[in-house]
């Protein structure tokens, strides 16, 4: 199928320690999957700034969707074998195909298999080869997912082992990065992509009457392939961390909640689903869930990385937590590793650091890196699967371990250091939760005040951000990750740096000059009284 020279490289989900293999899979319950297919034409993403998507959602599909020659052969494949189709959306590239395991087996050229996961009760059932098509098909496919449906993300939070040294409410957090003042993110939807655990509304009106919010933010639940609200698990702390640091801090933006199994299918399906939902239209997308570039498969990769670019060129922010387990990113082979999707060029990658404050002022910011007492530290490092990005070429990226000129991760920072971490409430309990899970929505909802303050999104501001420099940023030059060490300007630890939010709203605003008679691609919206 169709992946890139460097996505070539990688095993097809290659199994973590402590998981074996039981046996074929032989249950008689149908599956569903997800085909992902090729664009018509290469979407429309300028590596410049100010960017204006060239076609709004609604007519997307009719220039970068699927090519209808390569739906109907699709379709021609799957009715050879006996799959029903159960959904086609040519706007995002899918086609849903169910049918038996045998058929599967037998249309894409697999074995499945039952295999026993770490951490899990139940078996899940994954292949250990790449799905294979006739070679009139093969080009048009960039991935069939839900064949293997083993886990591939985790979430990046982290509650705190020892007794906090100084915690924060989102809003205080806000304040020290000086986010700009008459802004709440109205007019603006913020996505949370979530792959387990749920939310308790009672928990959030309890959580934003403590902090005087009024109106309550408009929170939203969205199933995506069988996934749900589903509040009594660990990954509840996830699920509300995000919610009310975006809340809290964009309190005027509605939050739309997708909640996907993790599986890849599911991952992909919420990014895109959400990247193209032309009903709540979010300008940013905040992801805390990822996992090593070394553990997903080529195929995942490649259908991850058409979400995302789909993603930018609908004019959508993506904000992806970078990490929580150093330059290791928790892998055991002694080598630096990144995390994905926060290494994609589409994702603006959250980095942490260890934040310490008096009153309204910041006394010191350090890489956040406290593995010596088993509390994290923040990911960051340089991608083996995607190059150096053009906006990136200034900044003295390393090379990655084996040679390879790679993107560099993070490219922003904040607070996330669990002993310095944020005030929220989960599961009927107020509790303290840092980890770079909090840097990406705190991100999601400053760059959700920016667009509001605009009148337009800001879409992919990688190139923006990175012209910008120091002056829109709290440089952080002490501390390490482990491999790397921060420095002056970017560094692998931290990125850029934290924000300094009204500064960087005047540098985008210098910086963003509309054509005349253009529409703004942002909703736009007053501060809600």
């Amino acid at each position: 199928m169709n992946t890139s020279p460097r996505q070539a490289t990688h095993a097809d989900h290659p199994l973590p320690a402590g998981a074996r293999y039981l046996g074929p899979h032989t249950s008689r319950t149908p599956l569903t999957v997800t085909v992902v297919l090729r664009r018509m034409g290469q979407p429309p993403t300028p590596a410049t700034w100010p960017q204006r998507p060239r076609w709004p959602r609604g007519e997307f599909g009719a220039h970068c969707g699927a090519d209808p020659a390569d739906i109907a052969r699709m379709r021609g494949h799957a009715k050879t074998y006996g799959l029903v189709e159960t959904g086609c959306d040519p706007h995002r590239r899918v086609l849903h195909l169910r049918g038996s395991v045998d058929a599967l087996q037998r249309a894409f050229g697999v074995q499945l298999g039952r295999y026993r996961w770490p951490g899990l009760r139940r078996y899940v059932v994954g292949c250990e080869r790449a799905p294979a098509l006739p070679t009139d098909i093969a080009p048009s496919v960039i991935a069939v997912l839900g064949l293997d449906r083993r886990p591939v993300a985790k979430p990046q939070f982290r509650k705190p082992l020892a007794t906090p040294n100084q915690t924060y409410t989102p809003p205080q957090v806000g304040q020290l990065y000086n986010f700009p003042a008459n802004t709440d993110g109205s007019g603006q939807c913020v996505a949370l992509i979530e792959l387990g655990g749920g939310f308790s509304q009672t928990d959030l009106t309890t959580y934003f009457t403590a902090l005087g919010i009024s109106p309550e933010p408009t929170v939203t639940a969205v199933a995506v392939s069988g996934g749900k609200n589903s509040p009594g698990g660990e990954a509840d702390g996830e699920v509300m961390l995000d919610i009310e640091v975006v809340g809290s801090l964009a309190p005027g933006a509605a939050i739309a909640v997708y909640f996907a199994p993790n599986t890849d299918q599911g991952f992909y399906e919420a990014i895109s689903q959400a990247a193209h939902d032309t009903q709540r239209k979010p300008s940013v997308i905040s992801i805390s869930w990822g996992g090593p570039e070394a553990s997903w498969s080529a195929s995942s990769l490649a259908a991850m990385q058409s979400a995302l670019e789909d993603a930018a060129a609908l004019g959508v922010s993506v904000t992806v937590a970078a990490g929580d387990s150093g330059s290791s990113d928790g892998e055991s082979d002694g080598q630096p590793h990144v995390d994905f999707p926060a290494s994609s060029p589409y994702s603006l990658a959250c980095g942490g650091t260890t934040l310490t404050a008096s009153a309204s002022t910041i006394k010191s910011e350090v890489v956040w890196n406290e593995t010596a007492s088993n509390e994290g530290a923040t990911g960051g490092g340089v991608s083996t699967d995607y190059a150096l990005p053009t906006w990136q070429q200034g900044s003295n990226v390393p090379k990655a371990p084996n040679g390879f000129a790679g993107r560099g991760v993070p490219d922003v920072a904040g607070d996330a250091d669990p002993l310095t971490g944020y005030q929220v409430r989960v599961d009927g309990q107020d509790q303290v939760i840092g980890g770079t899970s909090a840097v990406a929505p705190l991100w999601a909802a400053l760059l959700a005040r920016c667009n509001q303050s605009l009148g337009r999104a800001v879409g992919d501001v990688h190139v923006a951000l990175y012209q910008i420099g120091e002056s829109a940023f709290r440089d952080i030059t002490q501390g390490n990750n482990g491999a790397y060490a921060a420095a002056k300007g970017w560094d692998p630890c931290t990125g850029l740096g934290s924000p300094d939010g009204q500064t960087l709203l005047s540098a985008l605003a210098a910086q963003d000059a509309p054509t005349a008679g253009a529409p703004p691609a942002g909703s736009g919206g007053k501060k809600r009284a």
